[in-house]
């Protein structure tokens, strides 16, 4: 008789587990769930597969520069831009329980017919390509999403960040990296070009408790106020390197393996900070939460800002939580 082929593990890993996969079995630990908030993640897997192949013959395809506009940020809208926000959009739309999308790139709320939409309704916000500056030269650039629940009649009420339901990044890089939370710890996925599917790398990341590096625009030093400049005096005495990639999604993931801390503080030119609450700051703070860090705009945290506006701005301080919480102490000090 002849004897069976042995059993050998697929990719050479004890188990393929793909984003669809881990999203499912998330959702069988919730008895009452529709299956909604699955069907948008797979939507922002598609659409982020999708902008990986763009990027890939960015070059080739004449998709690179500017399109000679501005968004409602007052920034310069790179071509990539605008494709990778019509497309999030377009996807996100076919979505049954997508009731609102939110875009930097878009000056309002776009509203999406809820009422066909039935069971739990939800509101997805996001940056379509962070750090889209870096395009001209193969910089890192990224994918931020935000996603939270919401009820009938508030569709144009915009929550604080603690009642998000899921979060999420897309670094385009040497590898695609799809990094989620839906509130149960933070994992990592890798795009697999062989397959076309995002495989599971890393389960319940937690961020170390301390780092040795620190990712600010140090350009702005001299218009950051005293506890900051004083932090990063203090960082570079105890041999803090310097690492600042200029697109949050890279900086951020590499504090988030590594340790250390972001920042981007309050200026002198923009005295509430750049970066946007909705779609960039509350779900990097969900995220850096979940894995044992500590996200703050310096006075309290990013999750308990009430927001009033879209498009609006907070400093950010985010990283593990040991440089985050003495960074603090400065800033509350006399």
């Amino acid at each position: 008789m002849a004897q069976a082929a042995p059993v050998v593990p697929l990719l050479g890993q004890p188990s393929f587990i793909t984003l669809q996969s881990h999203v499912l079995g998330e959702e069988r630990r919730h008895p009452g769930a529709t299956g909604t908030l699955s069907w948008i993640i797979s939507a922002l897997s598609i659409a982020a597969k999708t902008i990986a192949a763009k990027l890939r013959t960015a070059g080739i395809e004449d998709v690179l520069g500017d399109i000679g506009a501005e968004n409602v940020q007052g920034e310069r809208q790179q071509k990539l831009d605008v494709i990778a926000n019509h497309l999030l959009i377009q996807l996100l739309r076919a979505r049954e329980g997508v009731a609102v999308i939110g875009s930097e790139e878009n000056d309002e709320l776009l509203l999406v017919d809820a009422a066909a939409a039935g069971g739990r309704h939800y509101s997805v916000l996001f940056d379509p390509l962070d750090g889209s500056s870096n395009l001209d030269v193969a910089g890192g650039v990224g994918t931020i999403f935000s996603i939270f629940q919401i009820g009938d009649g508030d569709s144009g009420t915009l929550q604080a960040g603690r009642h998000q339901v899921a979060a999420g990044y897309v670094l385009y890089g040497p590898s695609t990296i799809f990094v989620l939370t839906t509130g149960h710890g933070v994992h990592m996925f890798v795009l697999d070009p062989a397959v076309g599917a995002f495989i599971r790398v890393a389960e319940h990341l937690r961020i170390p408790a301390r780092g040795n590096t620190y990712a600010v625009n140090e350009a702005n030093l001299d218009g950051f106020p005293p506890a900051y400049r004083r932090f990063l005096a203090q960082c570079r005495a105890q041999g803090y390197g310097s690492r600042y990639a200029g697109a949050m999604v890279v900086d951020v993931h590499r504090v988030l393996i590594k340790g250390g801390v972001f920042m981007y503080p309050p200026t002198a030119k923009a005295p509430q900070g750049k970066l946007r609450l909705m779609y960039e700051a509350n779900p990097m703070a969900m995220l850096i939460e979940q894995a044992g860090g500590r996200a703050s705009t310096g006075t309290q945290p990013i999750l308990d800002v009430q927001p009033d506006a879209l498009h609006q701005r907070v400093p950010v301080v985010l990283g593990s939580p040991e440089e985050v919480a003495a960074l603090e102490a400065m800033l509350a000090a006399p």
